[in-house]
């Protein structure tokens, strides 16, 4: 896959479709690489006549890894959110905001349909309330506003993409990943074993482990100040997806999040959790791809 210089970092990325046709920009959760969006998924977007780039966030996959910055102390950072002390970090979520529209701005291409989950949804939300000359449309999926007065993760869940694996080796990082997607798995659109097991093994075997990194990503997460206040400034056409069965997540988080932004669509998921199976590539390419063409067909009527 390519790479290009932006925002001071190098970015790896991968396209689908005809850099002629609107993009479509995918930004990835905490901890996950590029390869979490299903290339299903991707392809599906393309076929509806979009450009897709997905890529690799700071610290994660291919991407600059920022080693640089040290590895930040989690637990006392946890502790201190919990007792309402603010949280230093490494960087913040503006800054992969930032490596987002610089990634766009490397790529030549003026403005995209931001789609963003988990992480990658507050990460979304930042670019289309900050930089609104590079945002076509809003998907914000599994995500949330950061209002603190929200349900948070079930203990079981946060453990799940917390807690790191027995040791380094292969076999216990693909046992841990494959045990903390059944955790926050979807229960009405299950991965089979073989899904599991080969989406996990994909991602151990595409780069050293590096648990600093993802250290410095939670912290951006913890460090960032509720965005409900931002989002009523975002004017572009807006989705949040959101399934009824996130324990990572709940889904008040997405309700916030669409009350937040004004004209936004809500779209609530029964049996959905958080991940992307293939059994729901179908869910998101009906409403992810029907949003986006909708929103591409009122450009042009504008």
């Amino acid at each position: 896959m390519p790479q290009v210089q932006a925002n001071g970092i190098a970015i790896e990325y991968e396209s689908f479709g005809r850099e002629s046709d609107p993009a479509i920009l995918m930004i990835m959760g905490f901890a996950a690489q590029l390869t979490m969006w299903p290339v299903a998924f991707c392809k599906g977007l393309a076929e509806r006549g979009f450009r897709v780039i997905r890529f690799d966030n700071r610290d994660i996959g291919k991407s600059t890894h920022l080693a640089n910055l040290g590895t930040p102390n989690v637990p006392e950072a946890m502790m201190k959110m919990m007792s309402g002390q603010p949280v230093t970090a490494p960087y913040q979520l503006d800054d992969m905001a930032k490596d987002s529209v610089s990634l766009l701005d490397a790529l030549g291409i003026a403005n995209a349909h931001i789609v963003g989950a988990s992480m990658g949804g507050m990460i979304a939300q930042l670019v289309a309330a900050k930089h609104p000359k590079h945002t076509r449309s809003l998907v914000s999926i599994m995500s949330t506003t950061g209002n603190r007065s929200l349900p948070q993760a079930k203990p079981e869940a946060m453990a799940a993409i917390t807690v790191p694996p027995a040791s380094d080796s292969r076999e216990d990082r693909i046992a841990a990943g494959m045990k903390a997607w059944r955790v926050i798995g979807s229960p009405g659109f299950p991965a089979t074993d073989d899904e599991l097991r080969e989406s996990v093994t994909e991602s151990v075997d595409r780069v050293p482990y590096d648990p600093a990194g993802v250290a410095r990503q939670l912290l951006a997460i913890v460090a960032a100040p509720p965005r409900n206040d931002m989002l009523k400034n975002v004017t572009c056409p807006a989705l949040v997806i959101h399934g009824a069965d996130d324990p990572l997540v709940p889904v008040e988080g997405g309700k916030d999040t669409a009350a937040s932004i004004p004209g936004c669509k809500l779209v609530i998921v029964p049996g959905m959790a958080h991940d992307f199976t293939e059994a729901l590539v179908p869910i998101y390419l009906e409403h992810v791809g029907g949003f986006v063409t909708q929103a591409e067909r009122a450009r042009k009527a504008a």
